[in-house]
């Protein structure tokens, strides 16, 4: 891709340089902001012509050609990306603020996004159809009974709601773990849809909490989604996607085809240290504790942290060495219980076979647990750009 093979000769150091240039590159045609004009003055100065490079690059969408744009705001390693790309979609802007996740969506779209959103100035975001955010959940200092705009500062949804309010896309999704629904008691929730419905005047029905099992992958996974369109294209109705019947596919359907290596296989001595804390949590009543995923079972929520693994357990005998690797301390067990594979995470989230990572396994494995399933986010994005397409023709049409 241009923007990789064009970085060693830039010389770019700035992490901000990176980010205005490979966008730039990306979005030649939707230049109507101050970033690219940043861009084009590190080109002049490095005698590249833009013009020039648009010519020969036969991959970037122009504007003719894309059904939309959309911006990718807590982007991590760009999963909603793909998601509005399979549908036609055009990614004129993202951020990202962890360098491990910025190295895979880099290796991947050949773009660097920029990084803390806090420090971008929204007249350096250009205009664009759609918002995608997936936001962290975070507390707000409510000073009224209502919680609104103001309550949200210092948050990042804050900033996600700020940029909403100076560029008005048509619509938004918005992704949050399930339990925002009952964070600090609702009144996270009731402020983050005050604050879009009320303060930022856009059509928002009520949230839906997906699982990712009714969308042909399989795993129990469920999140929630915001859905918001600008009010004054009078969006009355919209239904988000039904939760079909559960998938077909097992974990077997996933499983990785050659015989992985021995690393992914655990100790004796972790899987008795692992059996021992089961049997503790049982004692008390919960439910904590590993579990083996049966290969014709779906696979509980890949999750970040070593229990999100370790919820995800499969026995595979097909291990040809039981030779200890390094980061086995002792015997490799003889039950042939080994943790599924970033491979595996990456199907069981719906990302591409030519989605590569980069980075060390640990990372991987943080980056896909933190990650949102490609065909949830894909399906939603379809009924919202039904609904953007169908305001058009009726624009056209009156």
């Amino acid at each position: 891709m241009i923007y990789r093979n064009l970085k060693e000769k830039l010389n770019l150091d700035k992490k901000k340089d990176k980010a205005l240039v490979s966008h730039y590159l990306n979005t030649l045609g939707f230049k109507a902001n101050k970033a690219y004009n940043e861009a084009e003055e590190i080109l002049e100065k490095n005698n590249i012509s833009s013009e020039k490079i648009s010519k020969n690059n036969d991959f970037m969408i122009k504007n003719s050609e894309k059904k939309f744009t959309f911006i990718d705001l807590f982007a991590g390693i760009g999963g909603m990306r793909i998601a509005m790309e399979n549908l036609g979609g055009k990614c004129v802007f993202s951020s990202e603020i962890d360098k491990f996740a910025v190295q895979t969506y880099e290796y991947n779209f050949d773009e660097h996004p920029f990084g803390d959103i806090k420090e971008i100035e929204e007249e350096s975001v250009p205009e664009h159809d759609i918002l995608l955010a997936g936001f962290p959940c975070q507390s707000f200092s409510i000073a009224g009974n209502r919680g609104g705009f103001e309550d949200t500062r210092g948050t990042l949804f804050f900033d996600a709601a700020r940029i909403i309010d100076k560029k008005r896309p048509s619509a938004f999704i918005l992704e949050n773990v399930k339990g925002l629904q009952s964070h600090d008691g609702g009144k996270t929730l009731k402020t983050i849809l005050n604050t879009l419905r009320n303060d930022l005047n856009y059509f928002v029905p009520e949230p839906k909490v997906l699982n990712s099992r009714y969308f042909n992958v399989p795993q129990n996974r469920e999140r929630i989604f915001i859905v918001g369109f600008r009010q004054d294209l009078n969006v009355e109705e919209f239904r988000y996607p039904k939760e079909k019947k559960e998938t077909n596919l097992t974990f077997e359907d996933v499983m990785e085809e050659e015989v992985v290596s021995t690393k992914y296989y655990l100790s004796n001595t972790y899987l008795e240290t692992l059996r021992k804390h089961k049997k503790r949590h049982q004692k008390k009543g919960n439910g904590f504790g590993y579990e083996i995923i049966p290969h014709d079972g779906i696979a509980n929520a890949i999750i970040v942290g070593g229990m999100g693994r370790e919820r995800n357990l499969i026995i595979d005998h097909r291990i040809e060495d039981y030779t200890p690797v390094t980061n086995i301390k002792g015997e490799v067990n003889r039950e042939d219980v080994r943790r599924m594979t970033p491979i595996e995470w990456k199907r069981l989230q719906g990302f591409p076979g030519k989605f590569e990572f980069p980075v060390s396994d640990t990372q991987a494995y943080k980056q896909l647990g933190n990650s949102v399933t490609v065909p949830v986010v894909q399906a939603i994005g379809d009924k919202i750009v039904k609904v953007i397409e169908k305001l058009e023709e009726r624009v056209l049409t009156a």
